[in-house]
């Protein structure tokens, strides 16, 4: 199981590292050993192999999901430009429009928030961790 090989050796090496003695040392491990055929591991590899044929694909438009989302924050501190030149203009153009866009998103209920917000960051972290271990470019 190439998911277990990858996690079991970093885990060792925790392992010795935070447990001085010898005989409770090789119980870890052992349980860890043991931790291969149990049902957790399979539980654990079923819960990433989503994630790891999304990383795999060649379908272009899953490749390009996470870049749109940063397109779109590009498109908004953009968008102050525009807004400042209608600001100059015409002060209470831009005033409703801030207004608006505030409205708008202050509409979105917060749990949206919270679920895309923990759903990058955990793509994020896992993304680094692949980048470390040499899996990902």
């Amino acid at each position: 199981m190439p998911l277990f090989d990858s996690i079991l050796s970093p885990v060792s090496k925790i392992i010795d590292k935070v447990i001085p003695d010898p005989e409770a040392r090789d119980r870890a491990k052992l349980e860890l050993l043991k931790l291969e055929n149990s049902q957790e591991l399979q539980l654990l590899q079923a819960s990433l192999s989503p994630i790891i044929a999304e990383a795999s694909s060649s379908d272009p438009w899953t490749s390009r999901a996470r870049p749109s989302f940063l397109y779109v924050i590009y498109a908004m501190i953009l968008w102050a430009l525009p807004m400042g030149l209608i600001g100059a203009f015409s002060p209470a153009t831009a005033r409703a429009i801030g207004e608006a866009m505030t409205a708008y998103l202050s509409g979105i209920p917060e749990p949206l928030y919270a679920l895309f917000g923990t759903g990058y960051l955990g793509y994020s972290a896992m993304r680094q961790w692949g980048k470390t271990r040499g899996s990902d470019r």
